[in-house]
């Protein structure tokens, strides 16, 4: 990230950081460097240092710098997932022995992830209410604890973590605290610079924002963990390929404008669904009355573009609402432009059921999208009205 880039707004970065014009032709846009290898002038003469795509390549380092400038991060690194990034940087802190906390309402594969494929290798994990600190200190090992594994806003249950506090409390420990920004983005929350060590992201989602690509991100400031990150990134080769990282960087120029949008959508959808009678309960940290709202307003520009609710009914009359949408298409992920809606319990988070991580089976999620809020309120209020 460049002291240049460092000097200007997050919107301003966020369509310049990394995006030099290309210097041979002019052209604005950089070109998507469609390339696996590059010729060498002479044996190790590397042109820019690039050698082999798995290893680097232009397309994939100016998403990277851009990701590092709007995270305030000093270095970031592209997967070709969200998970291949989260497997990454799991390895390069962990070893067996070592024990991890995360949140007990984190996304259903980030806890098959680490239950699954970790603890066989001898890591153990701990779930807890990360907005209890008092719950997060006790389930700390001080001679095992490596990692803190925070989500906030979370998945599905929109729960809210204080992450100064939680920083400060992992670094009395000597703990890595990490956060998955996924749904908040950096554009609305930025965990690095209220103390967390690493940010993680889905780059599939806000990010890419276009439901058109696949990838993941770490960043972080710590430059030996940046190293080891690296070291993987490179020598395990789940990297972004140049096309993805090109669409990536195309999605982030618009984040701004974007997550404007998404936000004021929900938060008017929201407002709109509370009292309902055909629900029991909507989760979002913009209204008054979720548990977590002030320290959403206090650690978030606004509150994003993700809502859950509890349907009336239980798991039937919850599944009915979810295939009974128009503009709220079925489908899993979310923060792309389009409104989608699912059900949580056997869609995104089907791994965790029956375990401590089980999401209520009348939860239903809506990623609310940047149409015209108005006919995105009809639709879900004339699918509850079928109920």
């Amino acid at each position: 990230m460049s002291d240049q880039n460092d000097q200007y707004h997050f919107a301003t970065r966020a369509i310049r950081a990394g995006q030099d014009f290309d210097p041979t032709t002019g052209a604005v846009v950089p070109p998507v460097y469609l390339t696996s290898t590059f010729v060498q002038d002479g044996i190790g003469g590397f042109r820019g240092g690039y050698e082999y795509a798995r290893g680097g390549n232009p397309t994939r380092d100016s998403l990277q710098e851009l990701l590092a400038s709007l995270e305030k991060g000093a270095s970031a690194y592209s997967f070709a997932s969200g998970l291949a990034a989260e497997d990454a940087l799991l390895r390069a802190i962990l070893k067996p022995g070592d024990h991890i906390v995360m949140g007990n309402d984190v996304y259903g594969g980030t806890h098959r992830l680490v239950s699954r494929v970790f603890v066989p290798w001898g890591v153990s994990i701990s779930t807890v209410e990360m907005s209890d600190l008092d719950a997060v200190r006790h389930a700390i090992r001080p001679d095992a604890t490596k990692i803190l594994w925070v989500e906030t806003p979370s998945n599905p249950l929109m729960k809210i973590t204080d992450i100064a506090a939680l920083a400060e409390l992992g670094h009395e420990f000597g703990i890595t605290v990490v956060v998955d920004n996924t749904f908040a983005s950096p554009y609305l929350q930025r965990p690095l610079e209220l103390g967390a060590d690493v940010v993680v992201h889905s780059t599939t989602k806000y990010l890419g924002g276009h439901s058109d690509v696949l990838g993941g991100a770490v960043i972080l400031n710590d430059e030996e963990l940046a190293s080891k990150v690296g070291f993987l990134q490179f020598g395990v080769g789940a990297v972004s390929g140049p096309m993805d990282a090109w669409l990536t960087v195309r999605g982030i120029k618009t984040l701004a404008v974007r997550m404007d949008r998404h936000s004021s959508n929900a938060q008017s959808i929201a407002a709109s669904l509370v009292g309902h009678p055909k629900l029991e309960q909507v989760y979002y940290p913009g209204l008054p009355h979720h548990p977590g709202h002030d320290l959403a307003a206090k650690q978030m520009k606004s509150f994003g573009g993700m809502i859950s609710v509890a349907v009336a009914g239980g798991a039937a009359q919850a599944k009915k609402f979810a295939e009974s949408t128009t503009l709220f298409q079925l489908a899993e992920s979310l923060g792309g432009v389009e409104s989608l809606i699912g059900y949580p319990s056997e869609m995104t988070h089907a791994s965790v059921k029956g375990t401590a991580l089980e999401v209520p089976d009348n939860v239903v999620r809506l990623s609310v999208g940047i149409e015209d809020v108005d006919d995105l309120t009809a639709d879900l209020l004339g699918a509850l009205e079928r109920l």
